[in-house]
């Protein structure tokens, strides 16, 4: 079967496609016959070598296919079932070994473009916007790289819940995306001081939620930024990671600073399963879009990188496998 194989770390030129073997299903396991697998920024994080991860490896960690074998002591699910899943390395591939509790039954009226596109982002809004502060109507939320395809579940789920949500971008395209998802205000930040603009929209107050997948080039303002008794979530670093400072800082204005990384937060399969039916029921209702900018064929990988790591792509990009 072909897959993408990374020998050493560096920039996408190290995404090759090779051929290899079919992996055998062990117990409590099902070999998935991959159709799309989505593209996330831990994907480039593991290939730069910031994040740890043993040589050689296929990257990708979200996928959509249908079930090929099911293994010893499987139950609830057989060959044909489609599916989609998270949390298991090697999604850019022809076909993927998983732990059958991985699996979220795929439903009918979602293509496998979407079943890959919706799992780690979907479940990462869902956790970003509920275990840090209990957002109510009339909270303000600030969310950073706004017209992203993390960034544009952030915005629709926040205005969702009752908040008023103010996003930055770099661009007018993807400052019209963000309003489309329903952005109150949105702040170009290339042009305009994101701390002036947050503190003039909400009356010199600032926000009582920050959202940060940035990092290097944001954090530093977000403590500007932020209201007395606000919050601010890291949960990337797409600039970089961000510079040290002192927690004393945080004490003049009574501030949170936390960080978040998805799998903490889907350690069982009682909680993905959770997550995971939150995210598609705001699909079904029709409040939570998905956004695909590019699906792209598995041989494209190292171009589907450059997109995404360019930062000039509106919302998710998707390698389609077959």
């Amino acid at each position: 079967m072909r897959a993408i194989v990374v020998t050493e770390h560096g920039g996408p030129e190290q995404l090759r496609l090779q051929e290899v073997d079919v992996p055998a299903v062990g117990p409590g396991q099902v070999r998935v016959a991959v159709r799309a697998a989505g593209l996330n920024f831990i994907d480039v994080y593991q290939r730069r070598g910031h994040y740890p991860v043993s040589l050689p490896y296929t990257p990708g960690h979200e996928a959509a296919g249908v079930v090929e074998a099911v293994g010893e002591g499987v139950t609830g699910v057989q060959p044909g079932d489609p599916v989609a899943y998270l949390s298991a390395p090697g999604a850019y591939a022809e076909r993927q070994v998983v732990e059958a509790d991985r699996l979220i039954p795929l439903p009918a009226d979602l293509s496998f473009e979407q079943g890959a596109a919706f799992p780690l982002q979907g479940m990462t809004a869902h956790y970003l916007l509920h275990e840090y502060r209990r957002l109510k109507p009339g909270d303000t939320v600030l969310i950073h790289a706004a017209a992203g395809g993390m960034g544009l579940l952030l915005v629709q789920w926040a205005r969702h819940l009752g908040a008023y949500v103010i996003g930055t971008v770099s661009t007018e395209e993807k400052a019209q995306a963000a309003r489309e998802a329903g952005a109150h205000a949105v702040i170009l930040y290339t042009q305009q001081d994101f701390v002036a603009e947050t503190r003039r929209l909400t009356g010199g107050r600032g926000v009582d939620l920050i959202i940060d997948g940035v990092g290097k080039t944001t954090f530093a303002n977000d403590l500007e930024a932020v209201a007395t008794r606000g919050n601010i979530v890291l949960y990337g670093a797409a600039s970089g990671p961000a510079d040290p400072f002192s927690p004393h800082a945080l004490q003049a204005r009574s501030i949170t600073v936390s960080g978040g990384r998805l799998f903490d937060f889907i350690a069982t399969a009682e909680e993905r399963h959770w997550r995971a039916q939150e995210v598609l029921a705001g699909i079904r209702a029709g409040w939570l879009q998905l956004r695909i900018d590019h699906v792209l064929p598995l041989e494209q990988a190292a171009e589907a990188h450059r997109l995404l790591e360019s930062r000039a792509s509106i919302g998710k990009i998707v390698l389609r496998i077959s």
